[in-house]
């Protein structure tokens, strides 16, 4: 089937607004963590480890307990005897506790943490904590970490593979003995992470009936909480998490349970309220957000004619000192292994090896931009080996629009697409015949590198839970919901509440989104809506945002909930206007005669007759207008049991083409954008304000990842990227003004046909610069493996070429 009919014409989805959230953030009245205070507030500071691997053998906190103001010092010891191990979808024998206990595992390790009356004196005390450390051999090397012998993270798990696996779909091996020649290559995507402004913090105080309150700005997954009451030794009733805005997580936030848990426990052993905030330090080596640090050998396959016969990956994951998700970040490769191309065979291998290192969690892509990177590395040499341009090889490989919704190797199903359409939106945006004979005379005339470069790559959204197990043959918890949910209200004067049940503060616009919806629903301006959030006690089942899901989550949550109040209204308009119900229609507000608008009731009349006048109402219908709505995965399936088949588990498909111009300084390596166009297929679209918004910043961070962020380890496991003098954000100086269109292919699966848009321009800027710069030194041989590609890297690659190298 194919799904490129014309988006239908709605009055608010689709118009660029301004988001509702603003005002009250611009002004400072954002409510952020560290604006919470209780009576009786006290603060932690840890104390880091500066050693990479060690067993702690003692602990001396009798100067900093002398240290007026100080309240307590807790140590990973105080965690062991009084509650279990964190949250982990890792192996159960790959445990953590927020404090170190027995030994650490990398530089930066929480070992012990001062509760004090203010900030001030608990870092001050850090200071007076001597502890003694015998030290183990670092294992920095992923690829020496599986050798026989190699020193052991954790050696209740025997070794520091935490993870492997081989899958094969298709004929991995019959589809490289057809082709007519395989490109081959050696590939590393180095670590990087999300850098909000805020980092992750957590208030925890002891409550009423013995109930411990949690405020935090992370914990995106309501119906998670009780994995937090079950590391804090708490019956599940006995916990409340309260969601507190976030200012950015862009997945460092995503389930960051680290934070709150600690608080928690401190909470618990002090009796008062405990506030613990990252600082920024503890934030780049501590987080547990790391993003992916991947080595691959990879080789792809191709015809003569330029189409895909097979792709065969082998990559180790250095996934730093635990594995708290377990080896998710491939499922997000897994969901668009094939990125937008038509190819049915591929093997790949995974190794999940940890090292002494932080340890990695989510970051914008969360391990599909890597995926995405890759795949275009091996199309931009295949072309380059045919001599046929960028555009033409993903022309003669793209996934056509009427096999549509299409069925991948590995058993995921993209809904909808139209990759030629948007990859000829960015070619009309720019004049590729003028910037390649500009190339020319620029290298001829005056010696400069211009390079061109091209990517076409795919961004999954709305995950299904099924891909947190479905790498295990035997999983503990084989869970299936992953939900969103909703309650609306009409107040008495016609006035509208949402109240949303997860933690969706995170800078994503879910208030915009939300007011939106009902905006669409009941013809009422968006910005008359309060949105309100729910606490644990009182949410029902909610994701949260990540993996791109939450605005097609919420959106299906809140329709269904206004189907609800929209039958109830109709209803009791009939009843008063004696008129059938299908008579009747919803327009702007008011619910009228279709045919005689004149004859209709306002949703304030509406309102007032279900609030105040039950004996006006239809018989057995009760007072008041609210309804709740629980919206789960529109479209999964279960593996196979012998996980040939990995079922449906991420199928809303985005789509995008980056095309970008570059210079290139052959001398320094420092590279300038000349013209950039970004081209996105998100569905049909909420707000187009929003959604670019999205775009420039994942593309951003995407220039970020290519050309500037590590979090760099050296050989001994010191970490050399604790502040942003080592950490390079890229800055407005760097990032190129992004010229931005929409192309519109509604899925079939989801309300509106919205799909998700939060990390598409991350998931292609890395391929595209990469590309580019290639195409600019290619006469050098200059062929970019390894990311974040630095200007000495640059400078070498050009001095190395003395002479033009071959193509391929």
């Amino acid at each position: 089937m194919t799904t490129t009919e014309e988006t239908p014409k709605y009055k608010y989805l689709g118009a660029d607004r301004k988001r509702v959230e603003d005002p009250r953030l611009l002004v400072g009245r954002g409510g952020y963590i560290a604006d919470m205070k209780f009576p009786g507030l006290l603060h932690a500071a840890i104390l880091r480890s500066p050693v990479p691997h060690a067993r702690i053998v003692s602990i001396d906190a009798t100067e900093a307990l002398k240290l007026p103001g100080v309240v307590a010092v807790l140590t990973g010891e105080d965690c062991k005897a009084s509650m279990n191990p964190c949250m982990n979808f890792g192996p159960a024998s790959i445990a953590q506790y927020p404090l170190a206990a027995d030994k650490v595992r990398y530089v930066g390790e929480a070992v012990a943490a001062v509760v004090a009356e203010s900030r001030y004196i608990a870092e001050d005390a850090v200071e007076l904590i001597e502890v003694e450390y015998e030290d183990l051999p670092p294992v920095t090397d992923p690829m020496a970490a599986m050798e026989p012998g190699s020193a052991l993270l954790h050696e209740e798990h025997g070794s520091n593979i935490g993870y492997e696996r081989t899958f094969e779909f298709g004929d991995a091996g019959g589809s490289f003995a057809e082709a007519d020649f395989v490109i081959e290559d050696t590939l590393h995507w180095g670590r990087s992470a999300g850098m909000p402004m805020e980092t992750t913090g957590a208030v925890a105080r002891p409550g009423l009936n013995g109930v411990m309150e949690i405020y935090c700005n992370s914990l995106n997954f309501s119906y998670f909480a009780f994995l937090i009451a079950a590391a804090l030794k708490l019956p599940s009733t006995k916990l409340t998490m309260h969601p507190v805005p976030a200012g950015g997580s862009f997945g460092s936030k995503f389930t960051a349970h680290k934070v709150p848990t600690l608080a928690g426990f401190l909470a618990l052993q002090t009796g008062r309220p405990v506030s613990y905030i990252e600082d920024r330090i503890d934030h780049l080596m501590n987080s547990d957000h790391h993003a992916s640090d991947r080595y691959y050998e990879v080789k792809m396959g191709f015809r003569q004619d330029g189409t895909i016969t097979g792709l065969d990956i082998d990559v180790v994951d250095d996934y730093g000192a635990y594995m708290q998700f377990g080896v998710g970040t491939h499922g997000n490769a897994f969901s668009q292994i094939v990125g937008p191309y038509a190819f049915r065979n591929v093997r790949y291998r995974v190794r999940a090896v940890v090292t002494n290192k932080c340890q990695q969690g989510a970051y914008r892509g969360f391990g599909s931009e890597v995926h995405n990177w890759v795949l275009e590395r091996l199309v931009e040499q295949g072309a380059v080996r045919l001599g046929l341009a960028p555009e033409e090889i993903r022309r003669r490989n793209f996934i056509q629009p009427d096999v549509f919704p299409y069925k991948i190797p590995g058993g995921n199903v993209y809904d909808s697409g139209n990759y030629p359409a948007v990859l000829d939106k960015a070619l009309s945006m720019i004049d590729l015949d003028k910037w390649r004979a500009e190339q020319r005379r620029l290298r001829e005339e005056e010696g400069r590198h211009i390079g061109i470069g091209i990517a076409t790559t795919q961004e999954r959204s709305v995950f299904s839970s099924t891909e947190f197990w479905f790498w295990f043959d035997d999983p503990p918890f084989p869970i299936t919901s992953s939900p969103e949910s909703a309650t609306v209200t009409i107040d008495p004067a016609g006035g509208f509440q949402l109240l949303l049940h997860s933690q969706a503060m995170w800078g994503n616009s879910p208030e915009t989104v939300g007011c939106t919806i009902l905006a669409e629903e009941f013809g009422i301006e968006p910005e008359s809506v309060n949105v309100r959030y729910a606490d644990s006690a009182h949410a029902l089942p909610g994701t949260g945002p990540g993996g791109s899901r939450f605005t097609v989550m919420v959106a299906g949550a809140i329709r269904g909930a206004s189907r609800k109040l929209r039958k109830k209204l109709i209803d009791i308009a009939a009843h008063t206007l004696e008129v059938a119900a299908e008579d009747l229609e919803l327009v702007d507000a008011r619910v009228q005669v279709k045919g005689a608008p004149e004859r209709g009731l306002t949703l304030a009349e509406l309102a007032g007759t279900a609030y105040f006048f039950a004996l006006n109402l239809p018989e057995g219908m009760t007072s008041g207008l609210e309804a709740s709505y629980t919206y789960d995965h529109p479209y999964t399936t279960l593996p196979s049991a012998d996980r040939s088949d990995l079922g449906v588990f991420y199928p809303i498909m985005g789509h995008a083409c980056h095309i970008a111009v570059l210079e290139v300084d052959s001398d320094t390596g420092m590279v300038t954008f000349l013209d950039y166009v970004a081209v996105h297929d998100a569905g049909t679209i909420v707000n187009p304000k929003s959604l670019d918004g999205h775009v420039t910043g994942g593309s951003a961070q995407g220039l970020g990842s290519t050309l500037y962020e590590e979090l760099a380890y050296d050989e001994d496991g010191q970490f050399k990227s604790s502040t942003f003098m080592d950490y390079l954000v890229p800055t407005a100086n760097e990032v190129p003004a992004f010229r931005i269109g929409h192309v519109e292919t509604p899925s079939p699966f989801t309300e509106y046909g919205i799909k998700g848009g939060g990390e598409g321009g991350r998931m292609v800027t890395p391929s595209v610069v990469s590309a580019a710069i290639d195409d600019a030194l290619r006469e050098y041989g200059m062929r970019i493996r390894e990311l974040p590609v630095k200007p000495s890297d640059i400078v070498a690659a050009v001095q190395a070429g003395t002479t033009p190298a071959e193509d391929g």
